[in-house]
């Protein structure tokens, strides 16, 4: 006989949020990409909740890579763009149609490397817009290659003897370009991911958070690690949570410390804000940033 169980008691609390229909998904066991996505998700679904945003008028934009391939799976107004493009095209999204909040959800590979000068401007104008940045170090999709990111003297398929390179560090470069709001974190911590994704999706200007996953299959299995696990408590060990006194005392130093924490939280108007002080436009008291961050 088979029992018939309730819908409801098997389903997640973020499934309205999936695209089911397409799961499983493709990320590789003990990859950590879903540790964010989940954490994205379930923001949304506690600020919706409290009344603070609007589903609807969220759009999620991802680019190409292991991370980009997020936007098969959510069920939201998106779009998964050609590589290094998603803030270029959330760029359009936002001019487009002000009322429109967009989100790129994308892998450091695609927004340091290739998109990295889009990342660049969109700091240093405060552009209105969310970037989660899921670092795993390498170019993963596309085998192991270096990235921008991938720690000095680690070795990538492109660099057998070791990365001779300084690494990038991404959070500490929008902090010095202006950025509103940014922040570090490692898979460790999905509450405090989610902590800092539920304060940033409702404020203007520009909020990066970057978030540190391991990518046991391309990225460790190359460097010597053989599970998951031993990748994972690797990563674990070098993260550390503190208030950094300057700029200069983040780390991003795979032998000793990257640094975690909420690096800058302010709230001066965003570039949306600046086209309004000179151009009247109809929208501009209907700008959901402004709205949303006075609930």
């Amino acid at each position: 006989m088979t029992i018939q169980v309730p819908k409801t008691a098997l389903s997640h609390r973020v499934e309205d949020l999936l695209r089911t229909e397409r799961l499983p998904h493709v990320w590789c066991p003990g990859c950590g990409i879903g540790i964010v996505l989940q954490a994205f998700l379930r923001a949304v679904k506690d600020l919706e909740a409290k009344g603070v945003i609007n589903r609807n008028q969220l759009v999620f934009v991802t680019g190409i890579g292991c991370t980009g391939r997020a936007s098969g799976y959510v069920r939201l107004d998106g779009a998964h763009t050609p590589h290094g493009r998603p803030i270029a095209y959330a760029y359009g999204v936002k001019l487009g149609n002000p009322k429109l909040v967009p989100v790129v959800f994308s892998g450091d590979g695609d927004l340091a490397g290739i998109g990295g000068n889009h990342l660049l401007h969109a700091a240093r104008r405060n552009f209105d817009l969310l970037v989660i940045m899921v670092n795993n170090l390498n170019y993963a999709l596309t085998g192991g290659q270096l990235a921008p990111t991938t720690p000095r003297g680690v070795y990538s398929t492109t660099t057998p003897k070791g990365n001779p390179e300084r690494p990038l560090d991404a959070a500490r470069l929008v902090a010095a370009l202006g950025a509103n709001y940014v922040a570090r974190w490692s898979i460790h911590y999905p509450v405090h991911i989610e902590e800092s994704i539920k304060k940033a999706l409702p404020r203007r200007g520009f909020r990066f958070i970057e978030v540190l996953s391991i990518c046991p299959e391309i990225f460790g299995r190359h460097i010597g690690f053989r599970t998951p696990a031993e990748l994972y408590e690797r990563l674990r060990k070098i993260s550390k949570v503190r208030k950094p006194k300057s700029l200069e005392d983040i780390k991003y130093d795979w032998d000793e410390e990257i640094t975690l924490g909420v690096f800058v939280d302010k709230d001066e108007p965003g570039y949306m804000e600046s086209l309004c002080e000179r151009y009247n436009y109809s929208w501009c008291d209907e700008l959901p940033e402004k709205r949303w961050a006075r609930k």
